[in-house]
């Protein structure tokens, strides 16, 4: 018998489908930079704009969606976590103070099934409008024989640009500046390894409505995607006001994150009370026993990002976020100490 590729597991005629599914997504990301189309062997994005910053300074941003991704292979449901994987890269990128400008993504599949490469494009691509970055290529790559053919894996990266007298490094923050928490939308793209420990991986489980979640279904409230704050931190610079530091709360929750923007000698003393943490964090601790101190270690606790203000800033801040259409709370304050948390 003659072999041929398809024979051996891997199906250009696929591939070439999945190209012409994913056109029209991606050219709803499209900002002027942008050169030539899709289908080229690189992504092409002009430098031009970049041209009347002062001193540019690129920043990189990279990151996957983890094992979220094992959730959305059970319920059959693709469509979100391209907003998580470009949310996980974005967000980094603004801590610093940049502008995203534009995205590429990696998928990695046991067998290329066209309808679903699509929906997880789709979703890369509600993302990039989110944020304001041009989706400017990606790869789609299948592994027979080494990943299981309904499944896949996601990871991505992202550039962007800011004034180098305009990066946000936390050098900058004192004894005494205020911690302005917004909200997240969940649990993003993290703690999922323990999620997936706590609660038993069944579609029906999965599937359950939950009087604790407003009658949402347990999967449909994990599925939720990471927020992309692009906005809402443009908003604040827009207004005019110095942000000293910013914190992207991911993967280390409050303990490892905030300590990540205070230069030595400051510790972020956090209020608990501040605001009321997301019912679905109580039910992962319920659920599993799990300690406080390793909650607010693994999860964002209902506050996917910390802003370090001046404290007469707070509510102009605060005003900002809001009217960028998030919310938040003035979660805390700056204190001299060993770098670290401390919950109170």
């Amino acid at each position: 018998m003659s072999m041929d590729y398809k024979k051996a597991g891997v199906d250009i005629e696929a591939g070439y489908e999945s190209v012409e599914r994913i056109k029209s997504h991606v050219a709803s990301t499209m900002r002027p930079e942008v050169l030539g189309g899709i289908g080229g062997f690189s992504g092409a994005f002009s430098l031009a704009a970049i041209k009347d910053y002062d001193d540019p300074v690129l920043l990189s941003g990279t990151d996957g969606v983890g094992t979220k991704l094992q959730l959305a292979f059970l319920m059959d449901r693709h469509d979100t976590v391209g907003i998580d994987c470009v949310a996980m890269c974005v967000n980094d990128v603004v801590c610093a103070g940049g502008e995203p400008l534009f995205f590429l993504d990696y998928i990695a599949c046991g067998r290329n099934f066209p309808a679903k490469i699509e929906a997880i494009v789709a979703g890369v691509a509600e993302g990039c409008r989110q944020a304001g970055c041009a989706l400017v290529g990606g790869e789609t790559a299948e592994h027979p024989g080494m990943m299981p053919e309904d499944e896949y894996d996601l990871a991505g990266f992202s550039v962007g640009v800011c004034e180098k007298k305009d990066l946000i490094d936390g050098s900058g923050i004192r004894p005494g500046d205020a911690l302005i928490g917004v909200f997240s939308s969940g649990v993003h793209s993290n703690g999922f390894s323990l999620i997936r420990n706590v609660f038993p991986m069944t579609r029906e489980r999965l599937e359950t409505k939950e009087e604790r979640l407003g009658g949402r279904t347990l999967g449909e409230v994990l599925l939720t995607p990471t927020k992309i704050y692009v906005k809402m931190l443009k908003a604040v610079r827009d207004a005019g006001i110095r942000v000293k530091g910013v914190s992207h709360i991911t993967g280390g929750g409050f303990y490892e994150n905030i300590p990540r923007m205070l230069p030595d000698g400051c510790c972020a003393r956090v209020d608990r009370s501040s605001y009321a943490v997301p019912e679905i964090f109580k039910m992962i601790a319920e659920a599993g026993s799990v300690d406080e101190h390793v909650m607010y270690n693994t999860y964002n606790m209902g506050i996917g990002m910390v802003l370090a203000v001046d404290p007469a800033d707070a509510d102009a801040v605060l005003a900002a976020v809001r009217a960028s259409g998030e919310d938040g709370v003035r979660l805390g304050s700056v204190e001299a100490g060993e770098k670290g948390v401390v919950l109170c």
